[in-house]
């Protein structure tokens, strides 16, 4: 992925993150957890992130990671990649008035950070097509 693409990715990754944060009403963990580290004063734009915020980085982070899915053909990776941001979406709009929507969330969300550090640690090239004469 280029630098840009990657900083891109890595952005709305911590921007999801820190919505997230900020709603303890909706996920009581990650609302204990800002508390612990001094973001509780999130708490009252918990309406803009989770109705706003969250959903437009959660596209944004979709489809960064599915044009990298195309340009690097890398399929492991790039299902990986895609499922967070689109289990994310899934948890807050058709699955939100099920009891285990939260649980998806937060699963969303650690797969997402878990391929985010794993882009820094391994990054994965990009696979090229040999040219025509070469392949014969």
């Amino acid at each position: 992925m280029s630098r840009k693409l990657s900083a891109l990715d890595h952005v709305g990754c911590g921007g999801i993150l820190i919505a997230a944060l900020s709603c303890a009403g909706c996920f009581p963990a990650l609302g204990a957890l800002a508390a612990t580290f001094g973001l509780g004063f999130l708490g009252q734009f918990e309406g803009v992130m989770v109705n706003t915020v969250l959903p437009l980085l959660a596209v944004l982070v979709l489809c960064i990671n599915g044009y990298a899915w195309w340009q690097r053909r890398s399929h492991w990776r790039g299902v990986l990649s895609i499922l967070g941001p689109a289990a994310i979406l899934a948890s807050l709009y058709p699955f939100w008035q099920y009891s285990w929507s939260g649980g998806l969330f937060y699963g969303a969300l650690t797969l997402m950070l878990v391929v985010s550090v794993m882009e820094f640690v391994k990054p994965v090239q990009a696979r090229c097509a040999l040219p025509r004469g070469l392949n014969e």
